[in-house]
């Protein structure tokens, strides 16, 4: 069921089971669920999960009365069409309230205020990546309206949620996040996800350019590539489904997805979940990818949950949950990726850093502080191995059996570690989780051979049950950079050509084509193995 302009009408919930007392009864146990989050290893929905999370009610007319006049950044992006993706820094930004949003977005031709130069039919907006405990700041009593212990996580809230409010047509370029994975819960409208299994990072032109601390963005635009610039791209095996109201989708660790609104208001509420050693799960800290939360050396803090929850020193100085993360080798390839782009980068052109660095990204970091972030992620790494041989001394000794006084070299911790990131090629329990399958966890599956503009097969909800497929053609979603964007990068073109002795030609080696080799994450993985393994010698 679409929503209007004004974002009224969740849409149709799904059919429920209901138990011996007339009691609505979910599908999965917070143990069972959690179970299968830690086993799936495909994209997949579950259904009948969130039908009693007040959040369910969270459109934006009713976000819009909750926040009372506070202002909040959106992200404007052109329509148009184009093969080059539009990344966050070709992007305008604006602040505006979100009833000034609603206004905007029923299409008045009156409209004033701070979305006046831009133009309803040609524009979209999103505002992204707002962290409930930065925009919900003096109401925190919000945040038990996200009950994310549904899935297993006990005490989990809003707190260490995300919200994202979108009109028509806004949408996230295809990236894929270095760490753990990812709950999104849909409250409003209908999102449109195309996502790739992570073996096809080839196939899929990976950049760090823009920069943004644990993204790994695509050159291509998947919703309407360039074949001839990009021809392995046809290999890569797309996996496409819209999620709606009611649904909650999993994305599995290194998944690259493309997220796009296809209805005029879209409402999502999400948590990062950094995977744990041991097969444990931890909810993301909250602050991961904010724009003015990351917390490096010589940066402020911003407000911080009390200490107790955040009880593990991660790269940079930041504070993250949980301690045996699977992620902390991630983390080193993430400090070595900053360390070379930053030097790179602001080497070639010193002054303009918001042409190369996500506005996600506070600043860009000196060589210093860089440095000290790549120490501190080499030292949680050895942390990690001292506290995973502690953890199986201590079950051994519980259980009563003999244990080795030889314990693993960090060698063999990192072989065990790189094992269980190259997990997602294996299908470990896949019969087991297979038996899962169902009206209410439902896997998503490779698309056909069509243009995703020809695709009919989505999944939706209506009073049928919780999956059906949506023979609906979605509009035409892909777009362009902004005009003034392509003529800002036009000019930082020239001006690196101007200081090179011979002319631009096929063969001319720019620096972001380096830094493509020199931080390909197949690259950095390799490094940060050389790295850990030339500091090992010297326990």
């Amino acid at each position: 069921m679409a929503t209007d302009c004004k974002g009224r009408g969740p849409g149709t919930p799904a059919q429920r089971a209901v138990g011996k007392e007339g009691e609505c009864v979910k599908p999965f146990t917070p143990e069972k669920a959690k179970e299968i989050i830690m086993s799936l290893q495909q994209p997949a929905i579950f259904c009948n999960m969130v039908f009693d999370w007040p959040a369910q009610h969270w459109t934006a007319e009713h976000l819009s009365r909750v926040l009372q006049g506070k202002q909040i950044r959106f992200r404007m992006g052109l329509r148009s069409t184009d093969t080059v993706p539009q990344f966050e820094t070709a992007c305008s930004y604006v602040d505006a309230t979100l009833e000034e949003f609603l206004t905007w977005n029923c299409d008045q031709s009156s409209v004033s205020g701070p979305f006046k130069d831009y133009d309803h039919s040609k524009f979209w907006a999103y505002a992204d990546y707002k962290y409930f405990v930065n925009l919900f700041e003096d109401k925190t009593n919000v945040f038990q309206e996200v009950m994310w212990s549904d899935f297993g996580f006990p005490g989990r809230n809003g707190q260490e949620s995300t919200l994202w409010i979108g009109s028509l047509g806004a949408h996230t370029p295809c990236h894929l996040d270095s760490y753990g994975c990812n709950l999104v819960f849909q409250v409003q409208g209908r999102k449109r996800w195309h996502l790739f299994p992570p073996e096809d990072m080839p196939f899929l032109y990976p950049t760090r350019i823009p920069y943004e601390e644990s993204s790994v963005f695509s050159k291509i635009n998947v919703v309407n590539p360039d074949l001839e610039r990009f021809p392995q791209f046809q290999k890569a095996r797309r996996h496409t489904v819209t999620l709606s109201p009611g649904q909650v989708l999993f994305v599995p660790r290194h998944w690259w997805h493309y997220v796009e609104s296809i209805d005029p208001v879209t409402v999502s509420i999400n948590s990062w979940i950094e995977l744990l050693g041991r097969h444990q799960l931890a909810v993301n800290d909250p602050r991961r990818r904010s724009a003015n939360c990351k917390v490096l050396p010589g940066v402020a803090k911003p407000a911080e949950r009390p200490a107790e929850d955040l009880n593990t020193p991660g790269p940079g100085g930041r504070v993250r949950e949980g301690g045996q993360e699977e992620d902390h080798l991630a983390r080193v390839e993430e400090a070595i990726t900053r360390m070379l782009v930053c030097a790179l980068k602001t080497a070639e052109d010193p002054h303009h850093p918001r042409a190369w660095l996500n506005p996600t990204e506070v600043e860009e970091t000196s060589h210093e502080v860089n440095c000290c972030y790549l120490n501190d992620a080499v030292c949680a790494f050895f942390d990690r191995c001292g506290k995973a041989k502690e953890v199986e001394t201590q079950a051994l000794r519980a259980n009563g059996e003999k244990w080795r006084k030889e314990e693993p070299s960090v060698q063999e911790h990192m072989e065990v570690e790189q094992a269980h990131s190259q997990s997602f090629t294996v299908r470990t329990g896949k019969q087991e989780v297979a038996s899962q399958f169902g009206p209410d966890l439902v896997p998503v599956t490779p698309a056909s051979e069509d243009r995703p503009s020809e695709k009919g097969g989505i999944l939706g909800s209506d009073s049928k049950g919780c999956i059906d497929r949506d023979k609906e053609h979605s509009a035409e979603l892909s777009y362009a950079r902004r005009q003034q964007a392509s003529i800002g990068a036009s000019a930082a073109s020239e001006q690196v050509t101007s200081r090179c002795p011979v002319a631009p030609s096929p063969t001319f080696v720019s620096t972001d084509d380096l830094l493509d080799c020199l931080v390909n994450p197949q690259v950095t993985r390799m490094v940060a193995q050389l790295l850990i393994q030339g500091k090992s010698l010297r326990f």
